[in-house]
């Protein structure tokens, strides 16, 4: 195909969406794409995009309300004339990229990342603007149904993972000595931003239950956000947490020892797919979550790890989700071996299922599909 495909993404950190772009631009270009990404000024996929040798445009951008973003970007698009317009995240992309690429007559994709409900009305206007509406998960695309989204405009892509770039480097000691952790106790990891729809206070609630059968297990809580002192306060309230939940802030080095913990543990209530999910699967680390959004299509439940009902347990009255998910994370810590056989069931399911080659592949056929 001829012309440069431009990549809009307004994400400031490197999250899992911004990484999703980079894996993308690193395949297409591998496969003799031209390709250029538009992107915040400030933003971490700006030095790591430039640094993978990919054409890198930057502007202030502060979000859905930006009117000088929005003239930026549709200078850009008509001055560059692209293939097409990609634009891949919230933080006014999904907005001013569909004016944009409009405004230029440029042809324009958008992938949504997440199954929470746009505002009503105005929020769903925006997809008018696009020839396709990529879902990364069939929850994610069922959501868009029920918006009213065009059916004829959405395709599901799944979020990829890089299962070579996920094999820990880091050996259990390193991991221990960084993080001030018991060589003796098994670890469990939390790997998400500190917002109420990732659900740590949940975490929180049912760690007590699974001390009470695993007495050693640890919780090491990784990520950052507003609700951090909160839920730091929360644990230093209680005498049974403080000694067993470590908060380790957000680490960009994360795949160097993801793979060294024993769990991740997920407890969202609202998942697009989860790409720290795919990571630790594809580290050989099982999975114990919620079974929302899309979670069940990222870890396959009683292979790969263990999937909560969001309302608890419905065979047990009494057993509420902080009880069903104490429980199945005590079950998993119980079991060296059959954790050792659903970490070996990951690695090979995002081998096969979630790879890199895959999600280039499919977005290729879509250009191709837009572009006549």
């Amino acid at each position: 195909m001829s012309g440069t495909f431009l990549h809009l993404e307004t994400g400031r950190h490197l999250y899992g969406g911004p990484q999703q772009v980079l894996l993308l631009l690193d395949g297409l270009a591998r496969r003799g794409q031209r390709v250029a990404l538009a992107c915040p000024t400030d933003s971490a996929i700006a030095a790591a995009a430039r640094g993978a040798g990919h054409r890198v445009i930057t502007h202030p951008i502060s979000g859905d309300l930006d009117i000088a973003a929005v003239t930026f970007l549709t200078r850009l698009v008509q001055q560059e004339r692209p293939a097409l317009l990609h634009a891949h995240s919230r933080r006014g992309a999904d907005y001013f990229g569909g004016i944009a690429a409009a405004l230029a007559r440029v042809p324009a994709v958008l992938t949504r990342r997440v199954d929470n409900p746009d505002t009503p009305l105005v929020g769903t206007l925006k997809y008018r603007a696009y020839d396709r509406v990529v879902a990364i998960s069939d929850a994610v695309r069922a959501q868009l149904e029920r918006e009213g989204v065009d059916p004829r405009k959405l395709r599901t892509i799944r979020s990829a993972v890089d299962a070579a770039a996920c094999q820990p480097a880091w050996t259990r000691d390193q991991l221990d000595a960084e993080f001030g952790l018991d060589p003796a106790s098994p670890v469990v990891a939390v790997v998400a931003q500190l917002i109420p729809r990732k659900n740590h206070a949940l975490i929180l609630d049912a760690w007590p239950l699974v001390r009470a059968r695993c007495p050693q297990a640890q919780l090491l809580i990784l990520g950052t956000g507003p609700l951090e002192a909160a839920l730091k306060s929360r644990v230093a309230d209680q005498e049974s947490l403080e000694d067993a939940v470590t908060f380790a802030g957000f680490r960009p080095e994360l795949r160097a020892f993801l793979g060294r913990v024993d769990l991740l543990v997920h407890a969202a209530r609202k998942e697009g797919l989860g790409v720290a999910l795919l990571e630790a699967q594809a580290a050989g680390v099982p999975v114990v979550a919620l079974a929302a959004g899309g979670v069940p299509e990222a870890v396959a439940d009683g292979t790969t790890g263990l999937l909560v009902d969001p309302g608890g347990d419905p065979a047990r009255d009494e057993a509420g989700p902080a009880e069903a998910l104490a429980d199945a994370i005590a079950t998993l810590l119980g079991d060296a071996g059959l954790r050792h056989q659903m970490g070996q069931a990951a690695a090979a399911r995002m081998r096969a299922d979630f790879s890199p080659a895959r999600m280039v592949e499919d977005y290729l056929a879509l250009y191709r599909e837009m572009l006549g």
